[in-house]
Parts: C-alpha cells; structure tokens; sequence
C-alpha cells in the first residue's frame, strides 16, 4: 500500500528551487528572511528608508508647535516678571499715598484756597476718597491695569497724556547719557588694562573724581566752563543735538567711571585665560587680542551694571533737567511733588517701573546675544 503524501501546493510565497517554501532534495538551503544564516552570527538587517518629504501642513504645525514651546518658555516668564514688578510699584506708591499726613481734599484744592464744608464732601464724593481703603485699592489697581490714571489735582488735565508729553526728552537724555558712558567706558578700559604707568594712573585718579563729583556740581561747572565762558553749548533749552551734549555729559561721566572701573577688572582677569594666551601665541597684538577676544568675554559684567544705572540715570534726570532748564519727567515730578499733586506723582512711579523692567529683560536677552552658551540653559 503506497503511503505518498500529495504535494504541497506552489503558492506565491515560495521560494524558487524549493517546494513549497523547503529546499528541494540535493539543494543547499535557503537563508531565511529574518537574515538568521546557518552556522554563522545572526546579522541584523535593517530597512532602507525611503526619503519622504513632510507635508506642508506638518510643517507649518511643527512650526507652530516650536513658536508656542518658545511662547511658554521665554515669553510668558518674562511678563510675568514685568506684571509682578509693576504690581509691586502701585502698592508701594498706593501705600505711600495713604500714609502721607494731611488731608487728600486740601491737596486737591491747594494751600491756599478756602472751601465750605459741603464742597469739601462733594469732592470726597466725586474722588472716591469717602469709600474704605480696600475698595480705593482695588479701584486703583484696576485703573492700572486700564491705564487710566486720573487727572492731575493741579493742572487739571489727564495724567496719561502729561506723562506721555514730557517723556521723550527725558528718553533722548537717559539714552544719551547711557549710549555715551559705555562708549567711554570701553574706550578707557581697553586702552589701560593690563598697563601700567602715567595712563593707567591718570585713568584711576579721573574715575575717582567722576564717582565722588555730585552730578549737579558737575552740571553747573560744565555750563560755566562751556556755555557762560567759552559759549560753545547753549545754555538750556531742547530740540537739538548742541542742547543735549552738556546735559547727557553731566550724567555720563560719573557711570562711566563705574563702568570702566568694572570692564576693565573683568578684561584683566581675561587676560590670563588660555585663549588669550593662545591668541598671543599665535602673533596677535595685546590690543588686537583685547578688541576681538576679551572685550566680548568681560562684556557681560558691563551690561548687568548698565542695566542697573539705567535706572539711576532716569532718577539722576530729575536734578539735570532743573539745571540746564529742560522739559522732561523730572520737571514734571519736581512741580507734582511740591503742589503734593499724588496722580502725577504715582503716574512717574508707575512709569519708573515699567522702564526698570523692560530694562531688565532687553539685558537678559543681551547675554544670549553676547554669550551663545547662555541659550543652551
């Protein structure tokens, strides 16, 4: 009885030279797929892949997805930083309001004006002043964040719009003065770090008497030297660049002999580093190598103390402006403060704020422009 079993069937997955997928008789078998050979390592195959090109959807989403990430990242902190900043300055300025002594009508209507009592309720009526403190606050505080800031008790006319008129000289002047002391301050440092001598001693003994020289002295002397005597600068006024040389040079220098004392601290320590020496190895001049190398390694120690007198120098502006007669913020706030007229007043403390902490985050974006390192973090 014959015991043969059929074939199997040829189906489209055998291999050629088999039968149905085994190797035929007297053949040598065949590598399977799974790459695994007979009597040797298993080798991994692995899958070519085929160029594909992304969608114009999935990058126009992978672009999106990358501007939101930012977004949360590095955006988001940084107004929340400014929003804290300012909150803060509105309470410590509301705060400040409340504890003043005197009355806010009297303030309201002037040392020496005479009203009856029914007018007096009727201003506390109209002002709010009648309400508690709690409510006065909250109602302040969304005035702010509205950018509504009431009228002036004096000059009876909206804070906003007095602010918004007087600033641009007090920017041109702040920005001026600021632009100038780094430009000095770099000169200065790069040309007396590491040296020693007659320079690097008249360099100290000037930046000693920039630093202890009040910066309305400082004023007064300029324009008796360069106005009065010589007639070089005009006197006072605005509007032109000859008006704003003496006012940005009084409150330049002493920054600049802050600045310079601290860039060049940084610039000497640099000096020993070993790219420095490699660079001088290598054939460069000492100041070549302080120009391309180490002015930008002790830049940002510079642009942390500039960052801060910004502020010092908006303060400073107050006291220059009065001496060389210009318009500005500072002329604005010596009259508010006088007449006790509080919006104007708490106006500038607003605006102070806002520019302290624009201030501080352009400096933050600074050091990423500065050092490349620092945007890995």
């Amino acid at each position: 009885m014959s015991s043969a079993t059929p074939d199997a069937p040829e189906g489209p997955s055998a291999v050629p030279g088999t039968r149905g997928g085994r190797p035929a008789a007297g053949e040598a078998p065949v590598p399977e797929a799974t790459g695994k050979h007979p009597g040797g390592p298993p080798t991994v195959t692995t899958a070519r892949r085929e160029p594909t090109s992304r969608a114009p959807e999935s990058r126009a989403a992978h672009i999106g997805r990358l501007a939101l990430r930012a977004l949360v990242r590095v955006v988001l902190p940084r107004l929340l930083s400014v929003g804290l900043v300012v909150f803060g300055a509105a309470t410590l300025a509301f705060a400040g309001l409340k504890l003043l002594p005197g009355d806010e009508v009297d303030a309201l209507l002037g040392p020496q004006t005479t009203a009856s009592e029914a007018v007096r309720e009727q201003i506390r009526d109209d002002y709010g002043f009648d309400r508690p403190v709690i409510a006065q606050y909250v109602g302040y505080l969304d005035n702010v964040v509205h950018l509504r800031f009431g009228e002036s008790y004096q000059l009876q006319r909206p804070v906003g719009a007095l602010i918004s008129e007087q600033f641009r000289p007090t920017a041109e002047l702040a920005l001026s003065a600021l632009l100038l002391a780094v430009v000095i301050a770099v000169a200065v440092a790069t040309l007396t770090a590491g040296r020693r001598g007659i320079g690097r001693s008249a360099a100290g003994a000037w930046e000693l008497l920039a630093v202890s020289t009040p910066p309305f002295w400082l004023g007064i002397v300029l324009l008796t030297v360069f106005s009065f005597r010589m007639g070089v600068f005009p006197v006072g006024g605005a509007g032109s660049i000859e008006t704003l040389v003496l006012p940005a040079a009084t409150l330049a220098l002493p920054v600049s002999a802050v600045l310079t004392q601290v860039l060049r601290e940084s610039m000497e320590s640099a000096l020993d580093e070993p790219f420095a020496l490699t660079a001088r190895a290598r054939g460069l001049s000492r100041l070549a190598v302080q120009v391309r190398h180490i002015l930008r390694h002790a830049a940002l120690p510079l642009a942390t103390l500039a960052g801060w007198l910004t502020g010092t120098l908006l303060g400073g502006a107050v006291l220059i402006e009065k001496v060389f007669a210009r318009p500005g913020i500072g002329a604005l706030t010596l009259q508010a403060v006088a007449s006790r007229d509080m919006p104007v007043v708490m106006g500038v403390v607003l605006l102070s704020a806002v520019c302290f902490a624009v201030v501080s985050q352009l400096v933050d974006v600074l050091y990423l422009v500065i050092d490349p390192r620092l945007r890995k973090g």
